[in-house]
């Protein structure tokens, strides 16, 4: 079988070396061009020795990077770089999966609001599919943009998915209580994220509105066809470097019994190869998905209340794995080729 050749913009990063980790290994990738500005030149495996020494590539500036042989792209860029490429690359037959957030939204009045800028390719906007993989693969099979989810929003709408597609929860009282480890906040210098602000500390952010907020409750519209979803989502930052928990709070309509609610979840997910659904007062942690492409989720019930917990490796099903798991979709390959990653324990 011919491989399929992919290219990296934006390559040194953390979810640019976590596709590479990730890629090197997977059976049908041959891996082009992979593109950074700071490390032009440079042998991918000098910045990356963890990488094995097949890896013969160098670093790229983007503006030499052509993607003449390759098929499909990855944008594991900030936010407001992918849109740029977006058009030339799609009128060259090329496939674009962006990692970050410039195809996420369709409502570019709102968008542009959440991102502080003015989107380059609206009209692109309508044609990407949202690359939830568990609950848009119809769709992602056809794709020619992947808008690869937000970390938070991988797996607060996992969770919250199984609820609102029965109508059995008040849609309007979700409250989300979410936390990430700091490399989920990128390879940049920010004084909070130095070790000596991050470590023994704990506390939430961006507590008057997180740009994930329109993110969930635009795309969770859209696959349940429900339309008045409302979230509250309070995000925090835990002083380890991998890792997605959130803890979300619903209002059930009536009052389920745990068995049927059991169910609701178990027949969801009983097909999903990434998804654990763990059962009824489980506790998942956040050490069960470190390094993998899974999610684990478990609900309680209190009264009417249920408390539904959710975690996974925000680099890998929160960003790189996710992303290579939809390539799987897209080009009909094993959904879990590159993927059976065992979780890192201890």
């Amino acid at each position: 079988m011919n491989k399929l050749h992919v290219s990296i913009v934006g390559g040194s990063g953390y979810t640019g070396s976590e596709l590479l980790r990730l890629l090197v290994n997977h059976p049908h990738i041959e891996i082009d061009q992979i593109t950074s500005r700071q490390d032009d030149g440079k042998n991918v495996t000098e910045i990356f020795p963890f990488l094995p020494k097949k890896i013969t590539n160098k670093f790229i500036h983007p503006d030499n990077a052509t993607f003449d042989q390759s098929e499909l792209i990855f944008f594991a860029t900030p936010n407001g770089i992918a849109m740029n490429f977006a058009e030339k690359l799609i009128s060259k037959g090329k496939k674009i999966i962006d990692l970050a957030a410039d195809f996420r939204i369709k409502n570019i009045q709102l968008w542009e609001q959440w991102y502080g800028m003015k989107h380059a390719c609206p009209k692109l906007v309508e044609m990407a599919v949202y690359g939830l993989s568990e609950l848009n693969k119809n769709e992602i099979k056809n794709a020619k943009i992947i808008a690869n989810p937000g970390c938070y929003p991988t797996a607060i709408q996992l969770a919250l998915y199984p609820l609102i597609n029965k109508k059995i929860i008040n849609e309007q009282t979700i409250i989300i209580d979410a936390k990430s480890g700091i490399s989920g906040a990128g390879k940049k210098i920010d004084d909070n994220l130095l070790m000596a602000e991050a470590y023994d500390n704990f506390n939430a952010y961006s507590v008057q509105g997180h740009r994930h907020e329109p993110e969930i409750e635009e795309n969770l519209k859209e696959i349940t066809k429900r339309k008045n979803i409302k979230a509250l989502f309070i995000p925090h930052l835990l002083p380890m470097v991998r890792g997605i928990y959130a803890t979300i709070y619903v209002d059930l309509i009536e009052d389920l019994g745990e068995t049927e609610l059991d169910l609701i979840f178990s027949t969801t997910y009983d097909q999903s190869i990434f998804v654990d659904y763990m059962g009824i007062n489980k506790i998942p942690k956040t050490k069960m998905v470190r390094g993998s492409n899974q999610c684990k989720i478990s609900i309680f019930k209190r009264d009417k209340k249920l408390i539904v917990l959710s975690t996974i490796d925000n680099l890998v099903k929160g960003a790189a794995g996710q992303a290579i798991q939809n390539m799987n979709i897209m080009f009909d390959y094993q959904e879990d080729a590159g993927l059976n990653l065992l979780p890192l324990a201890p």
